[in-house]
């Protein structure tokens, strides 16, 4: 049964009892809010779930697929630490210009390197540079090009990075033959090419909260 404020009830519970205000960046989801972003940023506890990820790896740098107004971001740069790197891509300029006010905001200028434009595009170029292979890649973009997100934070993070991606689950779509939307499409597509790719290993784990009914996928590079 579908217990969507129940859900989101347990997600203030755990974002009053394990967040603090400083972590919990009201400002830039008010921020987004008052700029008419859509309202898709991950939720708080979600949100430090990435932080406590890349806290646990060590990670000094992040790629992110999916900017929106900053808040993924700042919990990411936050994990980074002074002279770490999130390199993170936006397609709408204006999403791009609310989320460096905010990242400004919470003091995370410098350690974000944020790129304007369509991903698949500039992925290559930032292939071509040939910097520092990545330690964690968060891909939360256009759902239809999540295999070939994937499939280029393969190619640019190091051995034992973790790649995570969000919304896989999409309402249990994901495992729905009859349900032929670009998300549920994208999703499954997804799930071919990890289970297909030996280079790592992976699992999926389902969410529930303030977001509704979604999940995670998350892999590992051998």
């Amino acid at each position: 049964m579908f217990e969507e404020k129940g859900w989101r009830r347990v997600d203030d519970y755990i974002g009053a009892a394990l967040i603090s205000k400083e972590e919990a960046q009201e400002e830039t989801l008010a921020a987004n809010a008052r700029a008419g972003l859509p309202a898709i940023d991950v939720s708080p506890p979600q949100g430090k779930l990435l932080h406590l990820l890349a806290c646990a790896i060590g990670a000094r740098r992040v790629l992110e697929i999916g900017t929106l107004g900053g808040y993924s971001t700042t919990w990411l740069a936050r994990a980074v630490g002074e002279g770490g790197k999130v390199v993170t891509f936006e397609v709408d300029a204006r999403h791009a210009e609310v989320a460096r006010a905010n990242i400004a905001r919470e003091g995370m200028s410098a350690r974000v390197d944020l790129r304007v434009g369509p991903a698949l595009e500039m992925l290559p170029l930032l292939e071509s540079e040939r910097g520092q292979a990545f330690d964690l890649a968060f891909i939360d973009a256009d759902k239809p090009n999540n295999a070939a997100y994937f499939d280029y934070a393969l190619k640019l993070s190091r051995p034992g990075a973790l790649i995570i991606v969000d919304n896989v689950v999409r309402e249990g779509a994901v495992a729905d033959a009859s349900a032929t939307d670009d998300g549920a499409l994208g999703a499954r597509a997804l799930f071919d090419a990890v289970a297909a790719e030996g280079r790592v290993e992976a699992t999926a784990v389902q969410t529930v909260g303030a977001k509704g009914w979604d999940g995670f996928l998350i892999a590992r590079v051998k």
